[in-house]
C-alpha cells in the first residue's frame, strides 16, 4: 500500500469532546487578547494608566497555562483514542 494511502487510513486525532472544543476555544481567545494587548499596551496604558500592563501580564499567564493545560488533556485524548484504535488490529 502506498504510504500517503496508509497515512489517509490512520486516524490522527480524537474526537473532539465539548469539554476540548471548549478549551481550543478558549484558548483561541486568549490568543487574540494576548496578541491585541501586546500590540495595543501604549494606548492601553495612556487610556488606563499602569494598571493596565499588569493586566496585559495576566492575560499572557493565563494563555501560557491554560495552553499548557490544553495540551496536555489534548495528547492524553488524542493518545487514549489512538491506543484504543490500534489495540483491535495489532491483535488480530
Amino acid at each position: 500500500m502506498p504510504l500517503w494511502l496508509d497515512l489517509l487510513k490512520t486516524p490522527m486525532a480524537a474526537p473532539e469532546t465539548a469539554e476540548l472544543r471548549g478549551m481550543r476555544r478558549t484558548f483561541q481567545f486568549l490568543c487574540v487578547a494576548s496578541a491585541v494587548g501586546v500590540l495595543a499596551i501604549s494606548p492601553l496604558v495612556k487610556l488606563f494608566g499602569r494598571p493596565a500592563s499588569f493586566v496585559v501580564a495576566a492575560v499572557l499567564a493565563t494563555t501560557a497555562l491554560h495552553t499548557a493545560l490544553y495540551v496536555f488533556r489534548k495528547n492524553r485524548a488524542d493518545n487514549a483514542y489512538l491506543d484504543a484504535a490500534t489495540s483491535p488490529e495489532e491483535a488480530a
